[in-house]
């Protein structure tokens, strides 16, 4: 996100009364949703994800192509990034509104139209303004995906489908980085660094053409109004928060930044006051702060906090370890990394039948075998041929921390999912995106500096080993998290 060293460079309802969604004709369930609409929306979900980290590994080959500043280059990645953090509520509570089908149908539209525009882009400033589109289309995109199954599913099946989802993150990340690889050495029709972005155009029109076919409607069955203050508000305080993260670090911290940082607590409060006055007089808030009252949305998004964090300051790290470190060229790096993807997707397979038998000690497990994967990973890197570490000596400990994201991503949507109403379910599937992102923003931000700043004086690998030592102690937190949660989580 902030540094071009960024890799490949992210149920039941409890304690509330639900209210049945409906699809078209207004007061008809939705269809169930069949295999080939699952695969269309799990589809649709990795798009955005693997382009928030694809790019990232072309970035040299942008500033080569088209004489871009690093300053420029930043913003490639961290406009797509705010824009996309911004916008995912707005798009939660439009396709409550207007039909989850058809925002995602418009969101993989405007994802392939942007994505051409980005990879026919004659200049560096086009580019940062097709990135942000692109960010746009993927708020639009992406929580139409998880409001979906919500909406659609129920039981054993929502559960399978929301741990593929939360396998959909990791997996989408190595990919991103192996694809980004694989198409910037290809040079595929004299393309270069374009084909990353021009590969979405034909994967686009293929999930818009199953999507039309397979995937069922769903809204709510009172349409929200527009919140404009709210709305206004909201982007404010996730830009004032998540511009500077992205971009402060490397412009040295500035004053605006230090400034907007300042004014983001100032603006989220802004945000409740005026959510909470239009919920109260009978409104229709943007994020209704009755659903932030929950105990169980609370303890999701405190969840999500060592999760991704850890997550996105580990993938930072990783890249930086893997290609300044051990010399590893991109291509390399990303496939070192895949032992880990592989893992992830298995425990994600897995996580119904873990959760079933452990419950809510599932994440202390996951937490557990998470803290022996960076174990792992430090004992290797202490104890192995530095810098001469092959792939295969970290195989190990990668398999683990992945087996163990498998657990955890799936986990974090269900707890967090479990007590947002249907009629609510985009405000709440945008809302556990905007948490998702956010502390990715926040992972790099922190660990990623912690990173950088210790790298000069004690090199990469002792930097390294204290930054994984940081991220295992909040993995600690998150097992003792883990403790207080509900025995069966249904």
């Amino acid at each position: 996100m902030s540094s071009l060293w960024y890799p490949a460079g992210a149920c039941r309802t409890v304690g509330v009364v639900t209210t049945t969604t409906t699809s078209a004709p207004a007061g008809a369930p939705p269809r169930p949703l069949g295999p080939l609409g699952l695969f269309t929306l799990l589809l649709g979900a990795a798009l955005p994800m693997i382009d928030f980290f694809v790019v990232n590994v072309a970035l040299p080959a942008i500033g080569s192509d088209l004489h871009a500043s690093a300053a420029t280059l930043e913003m490639v990645v961290a406009g797509y990034a705010v824009a996309y953090a911004v916008l995912l509520v707005l798009g939660g509570r439009l396709g409550d509104g207007h039909g989850r089908r058809r925002l995602f149908l418009c969101g993989v539209a405007g994802f392939g139209v942007t994505s051409l525009a980005c990879g026919l882009a004659p200049g560096a400033w086009w580019l940062v303004a097709a990135r942000a589109a692109q960010g746009a289309a993927s708020a639009a995109l992406l929580p139409q995906v998880l409001a979906t199954l919500h909406a659609t599913t129920s039981g054993e099946r929502r559960a399978r489908a929301v741990a593929l989802y939360g396998s959909v993150g990791g997996v989408s990340v190595v990919l991103g980085q192996v694809l980004g690889g694989v198409l910037v050495a290809a040079d595929l029709a004299g393309t270069g660094w374009r084909a990353v972005f021009l590969v979405n155009v034909p994967v686009a029109v293929a999930a818009f053409g199953c999507a039309w076919r397979a995937v069922p409607e769903s809204r709510a069955a009172r349409p929200a109004h527009g919140d404009l203050a709210g709305t206004a508000l909201l982007a404010a305080s996730l830009t004032a928060l998540l511009l500077p993260l992205t971009e402060g670090r490397a412009a040295g911290w500035p004053l605006w930044s230090v400034l907007l940082l300042c004014a983001a607590p100032v603006l989220a409060v802004g945000f409740h006051a005026v959510e909470r006055r239009r919920e109260l007089t009978g409104g229709s808030p943007l994020l209704p702060p009755s659903l932030l009252a929950a105990p169980e949305i609370r303890r999701g998004m405190l969840l999500g906090l060592p999760v991704f964090t850890g997550f996105a300051g580990w993938m930072f790290v990783s890249a930086v370890t893997l290609q300044r470190g051990l010399g590893y060229g991109a291509l390399r790096a990303g496939l070192t990394l895949v032992p880990m993807g592989v893992a992830q997707f298995a425990a994600s397979v897995l996580a119904p039948r873990v959760v079933r038998r452990f419950g809510g000690r599932a994440v202390t497990l996951a937490a557990g075998v998470h803290v022996a994967g960076l174990a792992a990973v430090t004992a290797t890197a202490l104890l192995g041929p530095w810098p001469r570490l092959d792939p295969p000596l970290l195989a190990p400990g990668l398999v683990l921390c992945g087996a163990a994201q498998g657990l955890e991503l799936p986990l974090y949507y269900r707890v967090l999912l479990a007590a947002v109403p249907a009629r609510l379910a985009g405000a709440g599937s945008g809302l556990a995106a905007t948490v998702q992102q956010s502390c990715l923003a926040l992972g790099v931000a922190t660990l990623g500096s912690l990173f950088l700043a210790l790298v000069p004086g004690l090199g990469v690998r002792e930097a390294l080993v204290v930054v994984l030592a940081v991220q295992a102690a909040g993995l600690v937190g998150l097992g003792a998290l883990g403790l207080r949660l509900p025995r069966v989580l249904d």
